[in-house]
């Protein structure tokens, strides 16, 4: 086959060939380059957190969690968090199940009216915490009721020696407490603009502030989130996927959220919350669950602040 060498053509007829060319050039690479950077739909699953945290709580959350992680067609998750705390134990498992997927797949959280205590543990491995203006957020610290020693000879031996020493009853809280302090500042000490001694003081802040001082990452609900972590999935349209709290419970408004069913503000199922234990709950839901209109005094409830030796009061003010 004869070749022209294109000095021969005509300028109309070199114009011509370059546009011929540049037409199928495109025509090939158009669909490698759309493939690159479209990603097929899928899906945001938006989990619930609601209510009081218990082992219920932990093992609904790790569940949807799995599934999220293992379902090809979830690409990221939205936490919608609406509790006051609960348990360390099932805390901390929340916490973890959290890590673990926000290692594989974007993860907000999104705190509409409170995301406090065990709550705010439990959603700090977030990618970003969303918060409205007036939400609450924080309570880094530690609840329980205070020990009283029943007597000199209290877990020395029989029949005493089974019982729960005041003394194991401070070591237990100090435990829990550098726990959760020491989480809060890896996962956000570079966001968060107080001291640790601040933080230590176990107070909750509205939205905006919690977003200025660093507890949070932006005002914002859980569509704000929805959105956002659609568009760090890559996903250019998606499906949403409300993935309801089975179990809530009756709590005052701003607690927690009520499905109207007949549990008591104490129970979850058959899961119950020990108020002989220190748990990672606000003062208000503490009072909630186990004091209810009877004058809250010291030998009721102890509020302990997350550094050894340094106590906080209920309103997260210093303790004397």
């Amino acid at each position: 086959m004869a070749v022209w060498p294109l000095e021969r053509l005509s300028r109309r007829q070199q114009v011509a060939i370059a546009a011929a060319l540049a037409i199928a050039t495109g025509a090939l690479v158009a669909p490698q380059v759309y493939g690159e950077t479209t990603d097929d739909d899928g899906t945001v699953a938006v989990i619930e957190v609601n209510g009081i945290i218990t082992s219920n709580t932990a093992q609904e959350l790790e569940t949807e969690l799995r599934d999220a992680r293992h379902n090809d067609s979830v690409s990221a998750v939205v936490l919608d968090v609406n509790s006051g705390g609960g348990s360390p134990g099932s805390s901390e498992r929340m916490y973890m199940a959290v890590e673990r997927t926000a290692q594989e797949i974007p993860v907000i959280a999104a705190v509409d009216t409170i995301g406090a205590s065990g709550a705010y543990y439990t959603m700090l491995p977030a990618d970003e915490i969303y918060v409205t203006p007036t939400a609450e957020v924080g309570s880094v610290g530690v609840i329980g009721p205070a020990p009283q020693p029943t007597g000199p000879n209290e877990g020395a031996s029989a029949p005493d020696k089974g019982s729960f020493h005041p003394d194991d009853h401070r070591e237990q809280t100090e435990t829990i407490k550098r726990s959760f302090l020491e989480s809060v500042m890896e996962q956000r000490g570079d966001e968060i603009e107080l001291s640790r001694t601040k933080v230590a003081h176990a107070q909750t802040y509205p939205g905006i502030e919690a977003v200025e001082n660093g507890y949070a990452d932006e005002i914002g609900t859980v569509d704000d989130a929805i959105a956002d972590t659609a568009e760090e999935a890559g996903l250019g349209s998606y499906d949403v996927e409300i993935r309801e709290s089975e179990r809530q419970q009756n709590l005052p408004f701003g607690l927690g959220a009520s499905d109207g069913g007949d549990r008591t503000a104490g129970e979850s199922g058959d899961s119950a919350i020990n108020p002989h234990r220190s748990l990672l709950v606000t003062p208000d839901l503490w009072n909630a669950l186990f004091i209810g209109n009877r004058t809250n005094t010291a030998t009721e409830q102890a509020r302990t602040s997350v550094e050894p030796n340094e106590a906080a009061t209920d309103d997260g003010g210093d303790g004397s």
